[in-house]
């Protein structure tokens, strides 16, 4: 696994894990191949994306249209290592690699009865509304991410 350069040994990165979101595969999210399109996975990183945020409270602040700060994507990349099919049930798990500043970079992992199937890594940034311009975590913010 020495080609995903932000993973240093695949059975202790896996293992990290402890939030993860189920994912039905949809006719729809398949090509004239029948597997997974090459696209969908990123769908896949965002609705876990969504749902690990909430979990942790901050998407109920965001979508609040007081709120100033909203997260934005600044980079998303995905590794494919097995194919799926339509009708696949897979588990898509998120986690916290580093948090900065204004931003944190989250991991992505896709498992099938528990195979790796793809896996992710993209940076998450926490703007202005208004501006455009980042804004800093506040540390309980921070405290709530590094938790997981």
């Amino acid at each position: 696994m020495s080609r995903i350069s932000y993973i240093d040994n695949m059975e202790e990165w896996a293992s990290s894990f402890q939030f993860k979101h189920p994912v039905k595969v949809r006719f729809s999210e398949t090509d004239m191949f029948g597997h997974v399109n090459n696209t969908v996975p990123f769908m896949y990183f965002e609705e876990a994306r969504i749902e690990y945020f909430k979990s942790i409270g901050f998407m109920q602040n965001w979508v609040h249209n007081a709120r100033e700060e909203i997260p934005v994507v600044a980079d998303l990349q995905c590794d494919f290592l097995e194919q799926l099919f339509f009708d696949d049930e897979i588990d898509v798990h998120v986690k916290v690699a580093r948090i900065g500043n204004s931003t944190v970079d989250l991991h992505y992992m896709g498992t099938k009865e528990g195979k790796v199937c793809f896996t992710g890594r993209g940076t998450i940034v926490q703007i202005s509304k208004k501006t455009g311009k980042s804004v800093v975590w506040t540390e309980e913010m921070k405290q709530k991410m590094g938790a997981f």
